[in-house]
């Protein structure tokens, strides 16, 4: 893994409802991430927060069945601008949110280096929906289908035109709250999809040995998405949509160390972690362990 990591905050909150996900980035700083992955060796560059543009009206506002459509656009594109940057220095980008919607973003600035981009998307939920198919019009459930070119044109034209991503080259991990819409979407794409079902099943170990072998020799690249709702909400409670059931603290730190030891990893953001609604910073807390494993810490 690189060892120079450029760290990006995205104070995200329009994606969705609940308020308090803009403060995430200034969460998972307060938890000591940059202390931590110091401590491992990495040179840290802080690149502060992405600006957000704000409604201009408090009312709320819909565009195609959409909302904050604009702003989200611009906040994405001004992301993916700053991520390309990361990449083009030779730097690993490690991004910071905010909702989930930031993703599209990131991905956008990434695919601009990468022909087979992989990407883990580790996740109650599969971020598979559109206008139509969103009960809530909520974009931070969207973006890995935006990702793939499918959804509105503000959103899939975001830092240029085509896909940025290939539905054979995603793993979903942990899902477990899909809507009939996205499961429509993954049978029709082929995407890879480890449930709860499949992790309880079969193990993390074998669920992560395979979602490995799946992505090493079809890219050329992988980007980790991690969802803190991924985890169950006992785990870590700060999430704006929490689902029962989820994948454990252990689980998680397994998967991470598996992904660092294979080498695959080339960016990656951490999601949705919410201090409003945590206990004493408890998520952003889970949020820095998880990536003091991604990026080396070992008990050996």
């Amino acid at each position: 893994m690189n060892n120079h990591l450029s760290i990006i905050g995205v104070p995200m909150d329009l994606g969705q409802m609940r308020r308090g996900v803009d403060m995430g980035p200034s969460a998972i700083r307060y938890a000591g991430m940059s202390e931590r992955l110091e401590r491992l060796n990495y040179v840290i560059e802080d690149l502060g927060d992405i600006e957000i543009p704000r409604p201009k009206s408090n009312k709320e506002e819909k565009l195609d069945n959409l909302r904050n459509l604009n702003e989200i656009a611009e906040g994405t594109q001004r992301l993916a601008e700053k991520v390309d940057g990361v990449v083009e220095k030779g730097h690993f980008p490690l991004v910071l949110g905010g909702d989930h919607s930031i993703a599209m973003g990131t991905l956008a600035g990434l695919a601009k280096h990468y022909d087979n981009l992989g990407v883990i998307w580790y996740d109650a939920h599969g971020d598979l929906n559109t206008a139509d198919s969103s009960p809530s019009g909520n974009i931070h459930g969207m973006p890995l289908a935006v990702s793939l070119g499918i959804g509105h044109e503000k959103l899939t034209s975001i830092y240029g035109d085509a896909p940025k991503i290939k539905p054979e080259n995603i793993v979903i991990i942990g899902a477990r709250s899909l809507d009939e819409g996205e499961r429509v979407l993954i049978k029709e794409k082929g995407i890879k999809v480890y449930t709860m079902h499949e992790v309880d099943r079969m193990g993390m170990t074998k669920v992560m040995d395979e979602s490995i072998d799946y992505l090493k020799d079809r890219t050329d690249g992988v980007h980790l998405s991690l969802d803190l709702d991924g985890l169950d909400p006992n785990e870590a409670p700060g999430v704006g949509t929490p689902v029962l059931g989820g994948l454990s603290y252990r689980e998680s730190h397994l998967a991470m160390e598996m992904l660092q030891q294979s080498g695959m990893i080339t960016s990656a953001e951490f999601v949705e972690v919410n201090p409003i609604l945590d206990e004493k910073n408890k998520t952003a807390t889970v949020a820095v362990g998880l990536m003091g494993s991604l990026f080396g810490e070992s008990l050996k």
